[in-house]
C-alpha cells in the first residue's frame, strides 16, 4: 500500500469535484450567509442592549428585533439548503468514485486481483468509499465558509480596534488550523491502521462464513471464533484510541476558544479604560467573537475524524493508482480466426517460474490436447492466450497477429475459456447462462444445456432455468456447476475454445456426453483441451504433454 500525506490524499479527492464546482461554490454562499445571520443575532442582540441602554447605535430597537427575526429565519433555511446541496455533491460524487474504482478493478483483473483477499476489496468498495461521504459533505465548502467567515468577522472586529481584530484571526487561526494540524500529527497512522484492520476482518469473516461446513466438519469453530475476536479486539483497540484523541481535540479546543473569548473582553476592557475604545467597543466584539467560533471549531472537529476518512481515501487511490498487467487494446483492425500459436513462450510469477520456452501450434479446426501433472503451467498457457496475463518471453498470436495487436473486445469475441472452478452469481441458471450472451433465446439456452449435458439436471428443478443457484452457485454440486460452465462456452459459439480440465468433476458418463458434443460440434471450432485424464484426450488430433513448464 503507497502511504501518502493528509493533504496529498486530500488534493486527489478535491479534484474530483471539478464537475460539480457549481454547486459547490453555492453550498459555500449560502453556508457563509447562514453562519454571518447566526453570529449577528447575537451581535444585534448586543446592540439591542445597547439601545435599551441608551447609548447611542445605529440601529433602534425595532430594526434591532426586525432583523434578529430575519437572520434567524435565514439561517434555518440557508443551514438546509446548505446542507441539501453538500449531500447531492457528496452522494453524486461517490457514485461518480465506485463507478472509476470498478473500472480499475475491471482494467486489473484478473492478473492483480488473484492473490488481493476479497473481503478487503469489498471493505474498500463498500465502507471506505462510503467514510468519504464525510470528506464531500462536511470538509470542503465547511473550509472555504470558514475561511470567508474568518475574514468577514476578522474584519468587522477590527473596526473597533485593530488588536481586537488581530486577536480575532489569532483565535481562528489556533481553533481552525494550529489545533488540527497538530492532533492529526499526533494521530499518526491510526486512521489508515484502523481502516486496513477492518477490511482485514471482513475478509477473514467472508472466508470464515464460505468455509463454514469445513469449518464444522473438522471442529475448528472455536478456534476460528477465537480468532475472530480477536481481530475485533485489535480493531476495537484502534477505535479506542481513535475515539481519545477526538475527545482531546474537542476538549483542548473547548479550552482554548473559552480562553480567547476572556482574552478578548480583558484587552477590549483595558483598551476602553485607555479610551481607545467606548462601551460598544468591549460588548460587541466580545459577543462576536463568542458567537462565531461555529465554522472554525468544526474544522477542529475534523482534525481527528478526517484521519479516517483520509486513510480510506488512500486505500481507495491505491486502486485507482494500481498499474494494470494488461493495458485493453482499442482501435487495431478486426481479425477472424484462424489458428493460433504460441512460440518459446517463457513466463514466471515472481521468481517461480512457471513456462520455460514453451511452443504450440494450434491449427483452425483441430482438437489439441495439453496433458501434464497439476502445477505443469497447463492453466497458465490458457491464460497467456485470453492475455490475462502479459508473455514476458517469446510470443502468443491468434490468426497469425500478437495478442498485443488484437482488440481485447475482439480476442473476448474469438475466444471460450472454460476454468477449472466455474462462477456462478447469486441469480437464477438462465441469468447465469446469458452472461455469455446476453441476448440469448431460451431456445438457444437449451441447446448450450443439453450439449454440456445439463438440460435434464435443469428440467427436475423446481423452477426450471429459473431456478436461482444461490451465492456462488452453493445450491449445486462442482460437476453441475461445471457443466453450467461449459453450457455458457457453448453458448458463447466463439471459434476457439479454450477447456481447462473441463471434465474433471464429472463422471464417466457425463464425461462421455460432453466429448461426444465437443466431437460433433467441432466444426468450426478450434479446441484447446487440456486435462490430466487420459480418457479425456481421445478425441484430440494432436496432445501436448507439459512437464515442468517445458513441453514434450
Amino acid at each position: 500500500m503507497k502511504k501518502r500525506s493528509g493533504f496529498a490524499v486530500m488534493a486527489r479527492l478535491i479534484g474530483l469535484v471539478k464537475p460539480l464546482s457549481g454547486y459547490m461554490a453555492l453550498a459555500v454562499l449560502m453556508g457563509l450567509v447562514g453562519h454571518l445571520c447566526a453570529a449577528f443575532i447575537t451581535i444585534f442582540g448586543g446592540y439591542g442592549v445597547l439601545a435599551a441602554l441608551r447609548f447611542e447605535v445605529p440601529f433602534t430597537l425595532t430594526t434591532v428585533f426586525i432583523s434578529v427575526l430575519v437572520f434567524a429565519l435565514l439561517r434555518g433555511f440557508l443551514r438546509y439548503a446548505e446542507q441539501a446541496c453538500n449531500h447531492f455533491i457528496a452522494f453524486k460524487l461517490l457514485a461518480l468514485l465506485r463507478d472509476r474504482v470498478f473500472r480499475a478493478l475491471r482494467k486489473l483483473c484478473p492478473a492483480k486481483l488473484e492473490d488481493r483477499d476479497k473481503g478487503d476489496l469489498i471493505s474498500v468498495i463498500t465502507s471506505d468509499i462510503e467514510l468519504l461521504e464525510v470528506f464531500y459533505a462536511h470538509t470542503i465548502s465547511p473550509a472555504a465558509i470558514a475561511l470567508l467567515f474568518t475574514i468577514v468577522m476578522c474584519l468587522f472586529i477590527g473596526s473597533f480596534h485593530w488588536i481586537l481584530g488581530v486577536i480575532a484571526l489569532a483565535a481562528y487561526l489556533i481553533v481552525g488550523i494550529v489545533i488540527p494540524m497538530v492532533i492529526s500529527k499526533c494521530s499518526g497512522d491510526d486512521g489508515l491502521r484502523f481502516r486496513t484492520r477492518s477490511g482485514e476482518l471482513s475478509g477473514f469473516v467472508l472466508d470464515s462464513l464460505r468455509g463454514l461446513s469445513e469449518i464444522l466438519q473438522y471442529g475448528q469453530g472455536k478456534k476460528r471464533l477465537a480468532r475472530m475476536n480477536e481481530k475485533t479486539d485489535e480493531l476495537s483497540r484502534d477505535e479506542e484510541k481513535m475515539k481519545r484523541t477526538a475527545g482531546r481535540n474537542t476538549a483542548v479546543t473547548n479550552t482554548v476558544v473559552l480562553a480567547f473569548d476572556l482574552i478578548m473582553l480583558f484587552v477590549s476592557v483595558l483598551l476602553y479604560q485607555s479610551g481607545a475604545v467606548g462601551f460598544d467597543g468591549v460588548l460587541i466584539p466580545t459577543l462576536a467573537l463568542f458567537s462565531s467560533f461555529g465554522p472554525v471549531i468544526a474544522l477542529a472537529a475534523l482534525g481527528s475524524t478526517l484521519q479516517n476518512t483520509f486513510a480510506a481515501g488512500n486505500r481507495v487511490l491505491d486502486i485507482l493508482d494500481e498499474t494494470p498487467v494488461v493495458e485493453e487494446i482499442n482501435g487495431k483492425p478486426k481479425i477472424t480466426f484462424s489458428g493460433a500459436k504460441a512460440e518459446h513462450v517463457s513466463f514466471s510469477y515472481g521468481n517461480e517460474t512457471i513456462l520455460s520456452d514453451v511452443s504450440v501450434t494450434i491449427p483452425e479446426n483441430a482438437v489439441v490436447g495439453i496433458v501434464g501433472r497439476s502445477g505443469s503451467g497447463k492453466s497458465t498457457l490458457l491464460k497467456l492466450l485470453m492475455r490475462f496475463w502479459k508473455v514476458q518471453k517469446g510470443s502468443v498470436a491468434l490468426s497469425d497477429r500478437s495478442v498485443e495487436e488484437i482488440n481485447t473486445k475482439n480476442l473476448r469475441e474469438l475466444e471460450s475459456f472454460v476454468t477449472q472452478e466455474t462462477q456462478l452469481f447469486h441469480d437464477s441458471i438462465k441469468n447465469n447462462l446469458r452472461i455469455a450472451k446476453l441476448t440469448a433465446t431460451d431456445e438457444e439456452i437449451e441447446t448450450a444445456c443439453k450439449k454440456a449435458s445439463v438440460h435434464d439436471f435443469i428440467m427436475t428443478l423446481p423452477k426450471g432455468y429459473d431456478t436461482p443457484v444461490g451465492e456462488l452457485g452453493d445450491t449445486l454440486s462442482g460437476g453441475e456447476r461445471q457443466r453450467l460452465g461449459l453450457a455458457r462456452a457453448f453458448l458463447h459459439d466463439a471459434p476457439f475454445m479454450l477447456l481447462d480440465e473441463p471434465t474433471s468433476n464429472l463422471d464417466s458418463l457425463n464425461e462421455a456426453v460432453i466429448l461426444k458434443s465437443l466431437r460433433e460440434e467441432r466444426a468450426g471450432k478450434t479446441v484447446v483441451l487440456v486435462s490430466h485424464r487420459q480418457s479425456t484426450m481421445r478425441i484430440a488430433d494432436t496432445v501436448y504433454s507439459v512437464e515442468h513448464g517445458r513441453m514434450s
